[in-house]
């Protein structure tokens, strides 16, 4: 696996009659088989490792947290508003520099690498938390602010910062992949990449959710050390190939020199259509699937379900999205990720309309559900690897981290709008169905205009993104 700068390379070169081996294509990087399959392996060791991070840390902070007595408002505004907040304030910064940054590193790989071990030894600081907590409290003698007081504030100080790090991790890992996976294998490496979320997924919550209150310290210690050591060894192995030099932008003085930049990402990002439709098609879909999610089992606590019956439905959903994974990215490679998750979300939009339909009983809301979760993943993998195929490669992570900035936008600004409509009719659960079912069809709506722009660009023939 070794990048070179050739001529450009068809987009798969077969067999030969000598037995020259099959090669892929991402830009100056050229993949035999054996080095395919080995990029491969490498970035899904790091995306377990990452993965295991992510569906890990929130609930085990959670129990943290909950154990100091912390209150819901100072639960929620650390695992939930400062993340989203960060990221919209660090992603865009990051993603620019990265894009623009050139080294013999390349320019992901130096802005993954570096945070990892602070990363890590942020989950070793939460680990120890209760002990640092109670030697501060000591420490601080009369001006303390309470053992748990201290507690929280040396959970709020490795928080912080380990949420930075996660921001710039998390802004950049797509990004790496968008550069060095070939186009015409990105859906099926994308469906073994949903394939390993939800095997990290299964793993968490079926070997440690139930004794995480118990080995907190454990848990935070062996995720930071499966994390640190994983993407470590991930960023080592996986090279970057030469990147065009990017276009030169003209210093700008005084008060032009702090708000240029985020003017011009403003209108790069948010005045052409054709991104706004993307930008759209893209949240709306994600966002769609949220108000059914968001009060699910209390929906299957109103229709008489009990909460194994809920845990064993979720359960076999999730199996039933593993094995469609792989055949799922198959399909986004043949036909497009857009025609999938066009497909997909009018599928959603109409299981949706079924679910505020249909009778409220027990049986119903099983079936509903049980299809609400598959659909709702068969869309998520679909789409998957839609960003790489229809957003320029030169600032990728740009226009990537302005999506995640709608995307973030909208997630902050649905829960308690949520919370309203449902308090409005009076805990009428089959409500978050018809939302679901209103913000799916907007969604097919901005599909379908940004299909129809896909095609007045090249299509699948020769596609090129607006500059």
């Amino acid at each position: 696996m070794t990048p070179q700068n050739l001529e450009p390379v068809e987009k798969k070169t077969p067999l030969g009659a000598g037995g020259a081996p099959t090669r892929w294509r991402a830009g100056t990087l050229t993949y035999t088989a054996g080095g395919l399959t080995a990029l491969f392996v490498w970035l899904l060791f790091g995306d377990f490792s990452w993965m295991m991070k992510e569906r890990a840390i929130t609930p085990v902070a959670q129990i943290m947290l909950r154990s100091f007595q912390s209150p819901d408002w100072l639960v929620g505004l650390l695992v939930g508003s400062i993340p989203a907040g960060l990221g919209m304030i660090l992603g865009p910064i990051i993603s620019v520099q990265s894009d623009r940054h050139r080294g013999k590193w390349g320019r992901r790989i130096p802005y993954l690498l570096l945070p990892t071990p602070l990363i890590a030894c942020c989950m070793f600081g939460l680990a120890v938390t209760p002990a640092l907590g109670e030697w501060l409290h000591g420490f601080l003698g009369v001006h303390s602010p309470g053992e748990m007081g201290s507690r929280i504030f040396v959970f709020i100080f490795f928080w912080t910062i380990f949420e930075v790090g996660t921001v710039i991790v998390n802004t950049l890992f797509i990004a790496l992949i968008n550069d060095v996976v070939p186009q015409e294998v990105i859906g099926r490496f994308f469906a073994l990449f949903r394939a390993v979320s939800l095997i990290a997924g299964i793993f968490f919550n079926f070997f440690l959710m139930g004794v995480a209150q118990k080995y907190t310290l454990e848990i935070f210690a062996g995720l930071g050390l499966v994390y640190g050591v994983g993407f470590t060894l991930m960023c080592l192995n996986v090279k970057e190939g030469s990147y065009p030099k990017p276009a030169n932008i003209e210093p700008k003085s005084g008060k032009d020199h702090l708000l240029e930049p985020v003017g011009r990402y403003l209108k790069e990002c948010f005045t052409h259509r054709y991104y706004i439709c993307f930008f759209l098609a893209a949240t709306l879909g994600i966002v769609a699937v949220q108000p059914v999610n968001t009060f699910s089992i209390f929906h299957a606590r109103s229709v008489g379900m009990s909460d194994d019956l809920y845990g064993k439905c979720l359960a076999f959903s999730y199996a039933i999205s593993l094995i469609l994974t792989y055949p799922l990215g198959y399909l986004a490679d043949r036909i497009h990720p857009i025609r999938v998750g066009l497909g997909a979300i009018i599928f959603y939009a109409a299981v949706t309309l079924a679910g505020f339909l249909l009778p409220q009983e027990k049986g119903v809301f099983f079936v509903t559900f049980l299809l609400h979760t598959v659909v709702s993943g068969i869309y998520l993998t679909g789409t998957a690897s839609l960003a790489p195929r229809l957003l320029p490669r030169a600032k990728f992570a740009q226009f990537a981290s302005a999506a995640s900035l709608v995307t973030a936008l909208c997630l902050m600004v649905l829960p308690p709008s949520l919370g309203v409509v449902i308090q409005v009719f009076d805990h009428q659960y089959r409500y978050v169905f018809l939302l679901g079912f209103l913000i799916s069809a907007a969604s097919a709506a901005a599909f379908l205009i940004l299909l129809r722009d896909y095609n007045k660009r090249g299509g699948d023939v020769s596609f090129i993104p607006p500059e």
